[in-house]
């Protein structure tokens, strides 16, 4: 590597000489000489006139020794084969260039430098955020195979349970073989009134549109009335039947076992495979194949239609054996504490609507109690709000202010310290307030709309009441009397 500038052996860095001046000859005609001196330049810089080495002026414009005169062409121009000695003179570049060729240099590798170790960090903070995302993705994906492990085995034990109710009711019914004969025409009126209450039951509203003890004994009642309608020679032929339908809720549950005990068993395989499974491998494309016949819901569904099937079924059979064991025995007993019972339900029913209703009104008037409380409570902390801004302007205003003083006036003084906690302190309070106001707000749509959930309900509640206590048991307050049951008269 060559160094810009001079050696330490150049002619100019040691002791200056003294140069023995002659008289200059006269002046005359200098000989024409054909220039050949071309000055170095950069590219780019062939026809920049402007920037040349200022150490070549220097040198050009002194005089020469007489020593070196000789060797000079001309006293105002260099020679065109320079010495040794004297090419460091006529050097390319200035201290200044060098420095600034430097600077760019180390400003360059430190943006490199900066830039590759930004580039390292977002990667390593990359495959960590990824490592983090699979993990909990396969351990979401684990936990949900587990829930569905668990939701297989209630399904299961469900079907199991329904399975051998099912069979003990199909092998009761196979004992019940007798024949029987009832013909009342006086159980025509009874049995249009607890068709009439079960109609007027269908118009209740929302959540009392409940399947409870009421309905549960007006059907019941339906069914043993029409029951005792029907003539013994027919009730063979029905269980018959009935039976034929058990076998088919029976084969239905029996295969839908079989279906969840072949998925419970893969899904198990499947819950077990961790990352160091041996039997794992690539299947690509399978994530784009979906054999799927139905959804959690549907599959669901599908569980509870074949079980509440299956229940009906094993409704309906243990109506028949009871009407083939006990209309012969006690007809008449059974229509009456039938009869009493429906009351009975009816009567318990109307007292935990009424309670209900009165429990929802209590409510109703606590929660317009909150509501009213939480709009004052808005009023207040939107007055507060507004209070706190002017307080704000103010400590602003005095840092503008005091932002204009001059020179070392311009000190940061208890009163600065002060004035800009002034500002934090406010702000960080009207946040606390927005924040609270907003929750107050919410509190109060969530309390208007509890009051309108409230008053649906009270409007449900008053609806069944009446359905109950003024339709339905105005119809039910006479039954046929024992001899028109059994047929007398």
């Amino acid at each position: 590597m060559e160094f810009l500038g001079t050696s330490q052996t150049a002619s100019y860095c040691g002791p200056k000489k003294a140069c023995a001046f002659r008289a200059l000859p006269p002046a005359g005609p200098a000989p024409e000489t054909q220039e050949c001196y071309q000055p170095y330049s950069l590219p780019g810089y062939r026809y920049l006139k402007s920037w040349r080495p200022s150490l070549f002026y220097k040198v050009s414009n002194a005089q020469t020794c007489v020593d070196e005169r000789a060797t000079c062409r001309s006293p105002l121009r260099p020679p065109t084969i320079l010495p040794a000695l004297r090419s460091a003179l006529f050097c390319r570049y200035s201290p200044r260039d060098w420095d600034k060729s430097n600077d760019l240099q180390m400003r360059g590798a430190e943006a490199s430098r900066l830039w590759a170790s930004r580039l390292t960090g977002d990667s390593m903070r990359l495959m960590q955020d990824k490592d983090e995302l699979t993990r909990q993705m396969q351990e979401g994906t684990s936990r949900n195979l587990g829930q569905r492990l668990s939701d297989i085995g209630f399904w299961k034990s469900e079907l199991g349970y329904e399975l051998e109710r099912l069979l003990n009711e199909t092998h009761s019914m196979e004992t019940v073989k007798r024949r029987l004969e009832c013909a009342a025409e006086e159980l025509n009126c009874p049995l249009q009134v607890a068709l009439e209450c079960l109609y007027h039951r269908e118009k209740r509203i929302g959540i009392d549109l409940v399947h409870d003890n009421v309905e549960k004994n007006l059907i019941q009642e339906v069914d043993l009335l029409k029951c005792c309608q029907e003539h013994m020679r027919k009730l063979a032929q029905r269980i018959d039947i009935q039976m034929r339908d058990n076998r088919d809720a029976q084969h239905a549950l029996e295969r839908d076992l079989e279906d969840k005990s072949s998925a419970q068993f893969i899904d198990e395989k499947c819950y077990n495979l961790r990352n160091t499974s041996d039997c794992i491998t690539f299947f690509h494309g399978m994530e784009k194949v979906d054999g799927t016949v139905s959804v959690p819901e549907t599959w669901a569904k599908f569980s509870n239609d074949n079980i509440r099937h299956s229940q009906n079924m094993r409704a309906n059979s243990i109506r028949l054996r009871e009407e083939a064991e006990n209309l012969l025995e006690t007809l008449s007993d059974q229509m009456w504490k039938q009869f009493t019972d429906t009351n009975l339900a009816f009567s318990a029913r109307i007292s935990e609507v009424t309670d209900v209703k009165n429990k929802l009104q209590t409510q109703l008037a606590k929660t317009l109690q909150e509501i009213f409380q939480a709009e004052n409570t808005i009023m207040l902390l939107e007055r507060s709000i507004t209070a706190k801004e002017c307080p704000l302007k103010v400590a602003q205003t005095r840092l503008e202010c005091r932002t204009w003083r001059p020179n070392v006036e311009l000190c940061r003084d208890i009163p600065q310290f002060e004035l800009v906690n002034e500002v934090f302190t406010i702000d960080d309070t009207l946040q606390t307030l927005r924040l609270r106001l907003r929750e107050t707000q919410d509190t109060l749509q969530l309390l208007v709309m509890t009051k309108c959930r409230l008053e649906h309900e009270l409007a449900v509640k008053a609806n069944t009441l009446c359905i109950d206590k003024e339709k339905c048991m105005s119809m039910r307050k006479t039954f046929p009397c024992t001899p028109r049951l059994v047929g007398y008269t």
